[in-house]
């Protein structure tokens, strides 16, 4: 194996120049300032966690997870989420307070790199979960604050499509049953909204042509609360009767605190079914094919870690955020240059001071050398170029 190169760095990992972290933190605190308006307070977990206890615990695949041994010989894992590290937290060092918790998060995770796709190995999450409280009402406070979270964000437009796991695994139920093995097939079709895959699965599958029919409508149960009406009539099965109910009255709740134009219905959003229990969801911005946030509700989480609790939860993806307010914040100018010469120091100082109280201003100051001009470039979007660098704003005390 040949020796890493002096500047080369691990696959599926980078660096973050000044410009990139300013943006990140910014959003990271603007977020978390969202969040705390809202109940929820901050914890940090360690980077690293056992396999044996947040490692299995966790909703990442075996192959994911980056491992290590400790020097006892323990097995350890770089965490590759947040979920499972607060949940160990939730039964051990807060099992004295009463639910439901709020908490919130800013955290690097971890997951083994993946060649498809460009995937990154370490990347951020900015998120919450609320632990303790299992009605509409809890979900609906979640996506309502994911909502809020991409607006603080800066993310300008975007759609949540929220679905429910019970729906589908009591409609696959209804109309194949016995059939584990194909239901699993289709799930993982919808998993990957591969709808074109979905219908050649279910083509290839012996169904009565009503069933088959049945089954390939449910794509088309995509939107507003009129959904809740015609998915009624597409099963008559408890379990996804059941879902529905929930995830309409999440809808009213919704509609109350005034998000409801960001959100559609999309019974065939069903996020990770192994791990979600309930509702899911997923966010997608106007500028990205990827999703900019996702979440859901995991019942069955806390009991791994003796505390059974309901909880639900978002997380968002910081990276893919940044990639969209970047640009934005590029346009938007707000880096300011104050040049000025020695005898006119004070006054420059003072007016940098004033603009730095200004929140999102970056202001840099230079005293000029005897003689030396102090005039810009002019760019033709109207910034200014000076030393090799873009400001919105040029002052001089000259």
């Amino acid at each position: 194996m040949s020796k890493p190169k002096v500047f080369e760095k691990p696959t599926g990992v980078k660096d973050y120049l000044p410009e990139a972290v300013s943006l990140l933190r910014g959003i990271e605190f603007r977020v978390l300032d969202c969040m705390s308006r809202w109940g929820y307070r901050q914890i940090i977990t360690p980077t690293i966690e056992f396999y044996d206890t947040v490692g299995v615990a966790s909703s990442t695949k075996e192959r994911k997870l980056f491992k290590l041994l400790d020097q006892n010989g323990r097995t350890l894992v770089l965490r590759s989420d947040m979920t499972a590290p607060i949940a160990r937290v939730v039964a051990s060092l807060l099992k004295e307070e009463p639910y439901p918790l709020r908490l919130c998060y800013h955290s690097n995770v971890f997951r083994a790199f993946e060649q498809e796709g460009g995937r990154e190995s370490e990347f951020f999450q900015t998120g919450l979960e609320l632990v303790g409280d299992g009605s509409p009402e809890a979900d609906a406070e979640v996506i309502a604050l994911a909502v809020a979270s991409l607006q603080a964000a800066g993310v300008k437009t975007f759609k949540l499509a929220l679905g429910h796991v019970g729906f589908l695994n009591g409609l696959f139920r209804e109309n194949l049953p016995g059939r584990e093995d194909e239901q699993q097939l289709l799930k993982e079709f919808l998993l990957k909204r591969d709808h074109v895959g979905y219908k050649q699965g279910l083509r290839s599958l012996e169904l009565d042509d009503k069933v088959r029919a049945g089954l390939e409508g449910i794509l088309r149960l995509r939107g507003g609360e009129e959904i809740c009406r015609q998915a009624h009539a597409a099963t008559s099965d408890t379990v996804a009767q059941e879902a529905l109910a929930h995830l309409c009255e999440v809808w009213e709740v919704l509609k109350a605190y005034g998000v409801s134009e960001h959100v559609l219905i999309d019974l065939t959003m069903i996020g990770d079914f192994s791990y979600y229990t309930g509702m899911t969801f997923e966010g997608y911005s106007a500028d990205l094919g990827f999703p900019v946030v996702s979440g859901g509700r995991y019942d069955n989480l806390l009991a791994q870690f003796e505390r059974p609790a309901p909880a639900t939860g978002f997380s968002l993806k910081t990276n893919r955020i940044l990639e969209i307010v970047s640009k934005e914040a590029e346009r938007a100018g707000r880096r300011t240059m104050i040049v000025y010469t020695g005898s006119r120091r004070a006054e420059a100082f003072a007016k940098a001071a004033e603009l730095r109280a200004e929140a999102g201003r970056s202001v840099e100051t230079k005293r000029l050398a005897d003689g030396e001009p102090a005039v810009p470039e002019r760019t033709p979007d109207g910034m200014y170029l000076y030393d090799g660098r873009l400001y919105g704003e040029w002052l001089s005390f000259d």
